[in-house]
């Protein structure tokens, strides 16, 4: 597959080409915000051949001042990818607990590291059950591989950069957390609460649902309301930038592939206390 295509594949899909002569690396990524890790779901229970990946510790870096996921060193994730058998050009498959939030984050940083062909399980691991599809607890041995990781092949934003599209007439910021987050009425894990001055609210959850997203056109109509215009720059955060990884998957799908993500997101605009912070139902509070 190449870069473009459907960046979703469907359990039936993915099982029909897991047993063909030259399978793709399948990847687990299972993780929560809060709770245990995901490598205790993985060793209960995974996908046959799945590699687990942590997302915390292998596709982020820690968190600091670029926020609580910053982007990973590039060493760090070669070498975190090739031990999982991630090979140059061979087709990568991620799947998480069924939201679909950290898979879209690990199918971002592949791509980002120029990795073009890797897919989201569409339903992630409740979706593979749901099919009548095997399960095993198995941990394999993978061939290493030889991916080179080479940052940048998707557009990325810093702090400066998502303030400056925040405040163009010719662009637009969203910002995917929930309304409550954006206006400032709460905030449960960053220590500051509201936006980045002009940044538009969209929550996931109307486009979005338990990692399952409307058609394309729903999309492009849902996002269009928004504010987003084919002729506009169009970036999204969230928290940490990994809901927000899950904003430009779905811009993907709309046929924004120059969608930008703002990887530090609220967790790094706020770790700087000079950055200004808008509260209230508005873009500019």
């Amino acid at each position: 597959m190449s870069g473009t295509d459907d960046p979703l594949i469907e359990p039936d899909r993915l099982a029909a080409e897991l047993a063909q002569p030259a399978p793709p690396t399948l990847l687990d990524v299972r993780w929560r915000l809060a709770g245990p890790p995901g490598r205790a779901d993985y060793t209960a229970g995974h996908l046959p051949g799945a590699v687990f990946v942590d997302l915390d510790t292998a596709l982020c870096g820690p968190p600091g001042a670029a926020g609580r996921h910053p982007l990973p060193d590039p060493d760090t994730l070669q070498a975190a990818l090739r031990a999982a058998g991630v090979r140059a050009g061979h087709p990568v498959v991620v799947y998480d607990s069924g939201d679909g939030m950290a898979a879209a984050r690990a199918w971002w940083t592949l791509r980002w590291a120029g990795h073009r062909s890797v897919r989201v399980l569409a339903g992630g691991w409740p979706g593979w059950l749901a099919a009548g599809l095997p399960s095993t607890v198995e941990v394999p041995t993978p061939q290493p591989g030889d991916v080179t990781v080479r940052p940048g092949a998707l557009p990325v934003l810093d702090a400066a950069g998502a303030a400056r599209l925040a405040a163009a007439d010719d662009g637009i910021l969203l910002d995917v957390r929930a309304a409550p987050r954006y206006r400032g009425e709460s905030e449960p894990v960053d220590p500051v609460a509201g936006h980045v001055p002009g940044a538009v609210n969209l929550p996931a959850t109307e486009y979005v649902t338990e990692g399952r997203f409307p058609t394309a056109a729903a999309l492009r109509d849902r996002f269009a309301a928004a504010g987003v215009r084919a002729d506009r720059p169009v970036g999204a955060y969230c928290g940490s930038g990994v809901t927000a990884a899950q904003t430009v998957l779905a811009l993907h799908l709309a046929g924004r592939t120059d969608a930008a993500l703002y990887v530090g997101s609220w967790s790094g605009w706020v770790a700087d206390p000079s950055r200004p912070v808008a509260t209230g139902p508005t873009p500019a509070g």
